[in-house]
């Protein structure tokens, strides 16, 4: 029995049928059989699906003696399944690589439900692809299993067949099939969800609805689209039949009535002689199923504009009903080119004023900073301004960020709001521009202006002109503007030799590479013990427990958060002797996790922690992905565990450096199961995993010695001599065998206070330095803490743990 029976009906789509089945057959996952039934079509979609089932085994061939229509050439199919379970699949149609492999996972994770609705996009004919507008619907936070009840938005998405996965033995119980006629979709969906008492979704697209330029049913004109009322009677007989979902007649009623006027304003679907009849019919059917107590939505209100068109359905104004629909549509159209003009007077505006400004001279006391496309103060920008305003205060220092993260903002720094007046005069005449992304692509660096590109991490991962031959993860990258952008920099930050040479390969320009090491991370270098247990107490981390940070990094292939890991089932397994930090990539908004049991280890979501670098000194141990957080952590020389179970699809989709499976910085698990023995095992910090860390740290670990952000600063800020003298100049990079990590949340516990970095020759502080301090009579160095806006001191978890027993 394989699990899944893919269903592929085929009439009159011989030019896309070939690429349909090759979709299925080129899936890595092997587990299915493909049943593809000619709809006694006269074109060659029989040949080819007898070539393909001659082929390959796993295709069934299923010929029908005359033309039944889509719904009954499926039944064909179901009657032959054998699947655990039912995929749809049109002629004309694709999967999307690794969709079934997706599919079984989340089937896997979410216990086998009654139905597991994915996401799909639309692929036009001029190559533009649209993904579901109301992907939104489909977030996997919460409840991984549920009923329509607890997600009723669900019936709001587009009613096919063909974005769903339903279990066989659901729909044999159920005894539904698909009936004759256009929109056979309607009758079949809205039942199975209702019904269903297990649902799932899956936040990933899975498949490619083709919108083909011709040959499309339901934009022929045809009388053949009044089939959508036998469709809806048969949707509200089903409600009849089992009157425990009677109180979803009002939603269902609403869903009709906007379905029939979709229908009856479409240009092109109905004959001109057949609208009042068809009208007449929209109101015959209004009166039949209208509720006794009419409701838009699950115990709303319909809106004005829907009362208004219930009013003139049940009157039969079809006229009218007509002629609103085209004021509302050259209303919305008028709206558009009106917002669309004022947007962009105001743009060529401001654009003006940057053209001015670029006229006055370099201010050379200005500094602008920005990091992740203006979200606020963090990463190497944060630190290097930190060590602006000790080092250099004659500078003054600008940030680029929203209202939103205003309150990440060290006291003192003026905020400018991207886009404003105040933002493009800065831009225009700062003599230092840093950030660990790109300036906006208006931005015309001036001779004379200084801009430091940080970066935000250590890649793994393929970057810049390297994502050319991975088009999915590259999103429509204008490469060209993106080389522009590189031409931009004047500097170039790199923590080591792999840096370097990926920044110098991908970003081919005229920067000079600075190998000073990541500034964000010299806080792991300069934190005390008492910096240590500071934050662990403001994170609610119990004294003697063990916290894990758990840091997954994002998908090209997928959208929104999606439970790569079963985080409450681990949280089980490590006991409440454990503490899961977990936070989320800063691409999205949801967190990945709830709250935990008794006997669990406690789980905190933090998410919402403005400084990942307070989680590292936090946290006893690292458990990641692929994220580059596990580049700046393994400067901490603590434990490091890769859970790398979708290793093959991440490289696949987006490239990478190396096998990170092959040269890890630590254990790697390949699944859950491997993962949960890696920690219960006590491997996970075993002598195996410190000889793989110290080998990554020997890689990796090159630069960084907790004196980054001072070497850009005496560089870039204060002009200094690259070499020590006199007092002034960078100091040199401490090797790595003489550098001292902040002390393991374990060390301050036990009473260990190793504090700043130590030479190992009588431990004395490195070059003349005290911790915390600057070279010769310069300003002292900001500690630690000092790095560390106010607003990060203040951050607490989103959920208070559970209190130590």
């Amino acid at each position: 029995m394989p699990r899944f029976s893919v269903i592929v009906p085929a009439y009159q789509v011989q030019a896309y049928l070939s690429e349909c089945l090759e979709s299925v057959l080129a899936q890595h996952y092997p587990d299915f059989e493909v049943i593809a039934v000619n709809d006694h079509s006269p074109d060659a979609s029989g040949e080819i699906i007898d070539e393909f089932a001659a082929r390959d085994p796993r295709v069934t061939a299923v010929h029908l003696p005359r033309n039944m229509g889509l719904g009954p050439a499926r039944n064909a199919a179901m009657a032959r399944a054998s699947g655990d379970y039912l995929l749809f699949l049109d002629g004309d149609d694709t999967f999307a690589p690794g969709a079934l492999q997706a599919i079984a996972d989340r089937l896997r994770h979410t216990g086998d439900p009654d139905v597991l609705v994915y996401d799909y996009d639309r692929t036009y004919w001029t190559g533009e692809v649209r993904r579901n507008a109301l992907s939104h619907h489909l977030g996997q936070a919460g409840p991984p299993v549920f009923t329509i009840d607890d997600r009723p938005e669900l019936l709001r998405l587009l009613m096919i067949a063909c974005n769903k996965a339903y279990r066989r033995e659901y729909i044999a119980r159920l005894g539904l099939t698909f009936p004759s006629g256009f929109y056979e979709d309607t009758p079949w969906t809205y039942p199975t969800l209702l019904a269903a008492e297990s649902i799932a979704v899956l936040d990933q697209v899975c498949l490619h609805y083709r919108q083909r330029r011709r040959g499309n049913i339901l934009s022929t004109t045809s009388r053949r689209h009044f089939d959508i009322f036998d469709q809806y009677d048969r949707v509200f007989a089903f409600l009849d039949e089992r009157p425990q979902l009677a109180r979803w007649r009002p939603v269902l009623f609403e869903r009709m009535i906007d379905h029939l006027g979709t229908v009856y304003n479409s240009p092109g679907r109905l004959p001109r002689s057949a609208r009042a009849e068809f009208f007449r019919r929209c109101r015959a059917q209004y009166r039949r199923y209208r509720p006794a107590a009419q409701r838009a939505g699950a115990g709303g209100h319909p809106s004005r504009r829907s009362a208004l068109r219930y009013l003139l359905t049940r009157l039969g104004a079809g006229r009218t009903y007509r002629l609103l629909w085209r004021v509302d549509r050259l209303r919305r159209s008028a709206r558009s080119p009106a917002q669309a003009a004022y947007r962009k007077l105001r743009a060529g505006l401001l654009q003006v004023h940057y053209r001015l400004q670029s006229h006055r001279r370099i201010d050379p006391g200005l500094a602008v900073f920005a990091a992740y496309w203006n979200r606020g103060y963090s990463c190497n920008p944060a630190a290097i301004e930190a060590a602006v305003r000790e080092l250099a205060p004659h500078i003054r220092t600008a940030w680029i960020t929203t209202p939103e993260f205003a309150h990440t903002l060290p006291e003192g720094v003026r905020r400018l709001h991207p886009g404003s007046a105040a933002y493009w005069t800065a831009l225009a005449r700062a003599k230092y521009l840093v950030n660990n992304v790109n300036f906006t692509h208006r931005l015309a660096k001036r001779p004379g202006q200084i801009h430091l590109q940080t970066h935000h991490g250590t890649p793994l991962k393929h970057m810049g002109l390297d994502l050319r031959d991975y088009p999915a993860a590259a999103a429509g990258t204008d490469f060209t503007r993106l080389m522009a952008h590189a031409d931009r920099w004047d500097y170039v930050l790199s923590a080591n030799r792999h840096s370097t040479l990926v920044w110098e390969r991908a970003y081919p320009a005229a920067y000079t590479t600075l190998a000073y090491g990541y500034p964000r991370n010299d806080a792991l270098y300069r934190a005390t013990a008492d910096d240590v247990l500071r934050v662990r107490d403001r994170l609610g981390i119990a004294t003697g427990t063990t916290a894990l940070l758990y840091a997954p990094t994002h998908r090209d292939y997928r959208r929104g958060p999606f439970p790569l890991l079963d985080i409450e089932r681990l949280a089980r397994a490590l006991g409440p002797e454990f503490a899961l930090l977990v936070r989320s990539h800063y691409f999205y908004q949801q967190p990945l996790t709830t709250a935990s049991a008794d006997d669990a280890a406690v789980v905190v979501d933090v998410s919402g922690h403005p400084s990942i670098e307070e989680l590292c000194l936090a946290a006893d141990g690292l458990l990641t992905d692929y994220s580059s957080v596990m580049f700046d952590y393994a400067n901490l020389d603590r434990p490091i565990v890769i859970h790398a179970g979708d290793w093959e699809a991440y490289r696949a989709a987006r490239g990478t450096y190396f096998d990170i499976t092959a040269e890890p910085p630590g254990v790697v698990a390949r699944d859950e199961d491997a993962l949960i023995e890696a920690f219960t095992s006590g491997a996970w910090r075993g002598p195996r995993a410190a000889a793989l860390r110290a080998a990554f740290r020997a890689r990796f670990c090159t630069y960084d010695d907790g004196h980054a952000a001072e070497r850009v600063v005496r560089r870039l800020f204060l002009e200094e001599p690259q070499t020590p003298a006199e007092g002034v100049g960078l100091p040199p990079v401490l090797p790595l065998a003489e550098r001292t990590p902040a002390p393991s949340p374990a060390d301050c516990q036990g009473g260990t206070q190793r504090g700043a970095q130590r030479s190992s020759d009588g431990g004395q502080p490195v070059s003349g330095r005290t911790p915390g301090a600057g070279c010769g009579t310069s300003a002292p160095l900001p500690s630690a803490r000092s790095c560390v806006p106010a607003a990060w001191s203040a951050a607490a978890p989103t959920r208070s743990p559970r209190p130590s027993t």
